[in-house]
């Protein structure tokens, strides 16, 4: 893929993203729409890529992983229906643009990275952009980060291969957690699916097929072994 020559106008492209690529489809949160609009995804993306930054598909950001499809970021956000005094636990760091525009649509931000380089990337981004609502954390997000629970949402940027426990146990009375699962009949095949923790217990929903790269996790691991 050989990237342009000349400047891109990012903020023509970031325009044309939330016109066509959300709002043109159904992504009608005004919140969301809002901080995608603002927040500078070129930022987030390797140089060589950043004028593909507002492209209709994921995208690489090293270490084996990528930084998500812009409307895909953007429904999982929709989904969790943030309205600004929410905790929410996000799993899957990356690259760090998730992790900001929950900083612009949440109270606090508690956000899992296993990939140390990634995370420190993700730190100096956030704190160029003035962020300062978020608790970055290395380590295995299988586990989540029970000091900080309850978490009114929490969002999982990485396949799981089942329901992780500790993330369920986490969730908040009225949560919402997105989260995508590989299906068991198929490995290959992953379900994004939502789940809202009632009075009566949790009710899952699956919502659409996606293709994200898997959750690895030592715990996860060990405990299928057990």
């Amino acid at each position: 893929m050989d990237a342009p020559t000349d400047t891109p106008d990012f903020e023509a492209l970031r325009a044309a993203m939330v016109r066509e690529q959300l709002a043109g489809r159904d992504i009608t949160d005004q919140r969301v729409l809002d901080a995608m609009g603002r927040l500078p995804r070129e930022r987030f993306v390797p140089e060589a890529y950043q004028a593909y930054a507002y492209a209709d598909h994921p995208l690489p950001i090293g270490e084996g992983q990528t930084i998500s499809q812009p409307y895909i970021v953007a429904y999982m956000l929709q989904m969790l229906a943030l309205r600004g005094t929410e905790r929410v636990l996000e799993v899957g760091t990356g690259s760090g643009y998730q992790t900001a525009l929950l900083c612009m649509l949440a109270a606090q931000v508690i956000s899992i990275e296993r990939i140390e380089t990634l995370s420190a990337q993700a730190a100096e981004r956030l704190a160029a952009l003035g962020l300062t609502n978020v608790h970055l954390i290395v380590g295995d997000g299988w586990l989540g980060a029970p000091q900080y629970a309850p978490y009114q949402a929490i969002t999982v940027s990485a396949a799981a291969a089942r329901l992780p426990k500790p993330l369920l146990a986490q969730l908040d009375e009225g949560g919402r957690m997105v989260i995508p699962v590989r299906e068991r009949h198929n490995q290959e095949e992953q379900a994004l699916i939502y789940l809202r923790r009632t009075r009566c217990g949790l009710r899952a929903k699956k919502l659409c097929g996606v293709r994200f790269v898997p959750l690895i996790s030592d715990q996860a691991a060990a405990d299928q072994s057990n």
